[in-house]
């Protein structure tokens, strides 16, 4: 996240539109803004203008919009907090999709790094702690449908000694081995281990904070040239074969 915030959250909602529109078309146009946000036209070109003065796009009246390198790099922040944000609500909170979305747009402009942090270690932790897991996660579901009522606690104890023996027995008997990350197939997902030798991959992976223990989700693998498209920590990256086959990962 950048250090110091430049941008309103509505110049903000802009960049994220355009980057959205562009990702989709390679460039957008004033009219496609207008629709995504909602907006009138005349808004839309008020807004363009402050984002061009401040270095963020190419903006000239009736041509196409694209993203400037910084505005590249907050339009992806912007997107990066959203879907932490949205993620959490949906997949741990249980919470509707649209209501998710709604709330996540509202919030991204204002999470602190830290706690945007503090979510993803949670989820990260749940994921690998022998405690925590898809179960337990579905546990609390349970517990929010059951609306007031109050799950019986030694039942549930029951339950998560028996599951946290079953873990024990099959991690004794069926360790999970490392491989290296360009083995995975689509939608797979795996907990980071290390980086094999040296390559401007292990400072790549530092400056996002990328350490061992984030949980890497596969969204992406190209036949072709074996790069790989990997989603961690919020971050969406792309990866070359070369890069793709350093990296070290245990199955989760």
């Amino acid at each position: 996240m950048p250090k110091e915030k430049m941008l309103s959250a509505s110049m903000e909602d802009y960049l994220e539109a355009i980057f959205h529109i562009s990702a989709d078309k390679q460039a957008a146009r004033a009219k496609d803004i207008a629709k995504r946000l909602k907006v009138n036209n005349s808004s839309v070109t008020g807004a363009l203008r402050i984002l061009s003065e401040k270095g963020y796009i190419n903006y000239a009246p009736y041509d196409l919009i694209t993203l400037r390198k910084k505005g590249v790099e907050l339009a992806k922040d912007v997107v990066r907090r959203h879907e932490v944000l949205r993620d959490f609500f949906v997949k741990v909170l249980f919470i509707d999709k649209d209501e998710a979305e709604e709330t996540a747009c509202k919030m991204e402009h204002a999470v602190s790094p830290n706690i945007l942090n503090r979510i993803i270690r949670f989820v990260e932790f749940v994921e690998i702690c022998p405690r925590g897991g898809d179960e337990w996660i579905k546990g609390f579901q349970k517990f929010c449908d059951q609306g007031t009522a109050f799950p019986n606690c030694g039942t549930s104890i029951n339950v998560c000694l028996e599951d946290l023996k079953k873990r024990k027995i099959k991690a004794a008997n069926k360790p999970q081995p490392s491989v290296i990350l360009n083995k995975l197939d689509i939608g797979q997902r795996a907990k980071f281990i290390k980086v094999k030798g040296k390559g401007t991959i292990n400072k790549r992976l530092s400056d996002l904070d990328i350490t061992p223990g984030s949980i890497i989700e596969i969204e992406q693998v190209s036949p072709e040239n074996g790069s790989v498209d990997i989603k961690v920590r919020g971050y969406h990256l792309s990866l070359n074969e070369d890069e793709a086959s350093k990296i070290m990962v245990q199955m989760l």
